[in-house]
């Protein structure tokens, strides 16, 4: 097992999953890297490149990260997918973290520490990320004013959507605009 695996496993980071399997000659299981049970001794931690070969050894599967079940997602992965879907489908609407989590039946807080933990980011700061780049994508390809833009995609204040696409885009919306329509008048290429 080189350094990188047992960070991994240390870690238990998602992004080794199906890439190696790891077994406990102590216990007898074996599990995918991103696994939530205890840490283990590093001596006691044997590398597979299949669940079929830690199987031939006498290994049995872990029942809390299911390493046989390729699409298996533990239960905050699959908040963290209904949080993503509701906020694709309800970006351009009035939406809390509160009426979030209502709508999933979880706190609050709940949700915000797994979205944040799983995605980086929190769950406003994605809203506002989407929010954005389909006001980038209108303001590139339709005429509509500012203040449409803002309200179709769920900003209920120009000038607070103005505002924001200034602090994370560098530029005013109608700003942008212009460099996107006509790039050779500001030097830039067009995108």
């Amino acid at each position: 097992m080189n350094e990188e695996m047992w960070q991994a496993i240390v870690d238990c980071d998602a992004a080794y999953d199906g890439l190696f399997y790891y077994g406990l000659i102590t216990t007898g299981i074996f599990c995918k890297p991103s696994c939530k049970s205890k840490t283990p001794k590093q001596e006691n931690v044997r590398i597979f490149a299949s669940p079929a070969e830690a199987k031939a050894t006498g290994l049995r599967p872990c029942k809390r990260c299911r390493p046989e079940e390729i699409a298996f997602r533990s239960p905050e992965e699959e908040l963290v997918e209904g949080v993503t879907q509701l906020i694709h489908e309800h970006a351009h609407e009035s939406l809390t973290l509160t009426e979030m989590a209502e709508k999933l039946f979880v706190s609050p807080f709940y949700l915000q520490k797994c979205f944040t933990r799983i995605k980086k980011v929190s769950p406003n700061r994605y809203l506002t990320l989407l929010r954005l780049e389909k006001a980038k994508s209108m303001l590139r390809q339709t005429d509509e004013s500012i203040t449409a833009i803002a309200f179709r995609i769920g900003f209920r204040n120009s000038a607070y959507f103005s505002s924001v696409f200034q602090k994370e885009i560098g530029c005013s919306p109608s700003a942008y605009r212009q460099m996107k329509k006509h790039p050779h008048e500001h030097g830039v290429e067009h995108v």
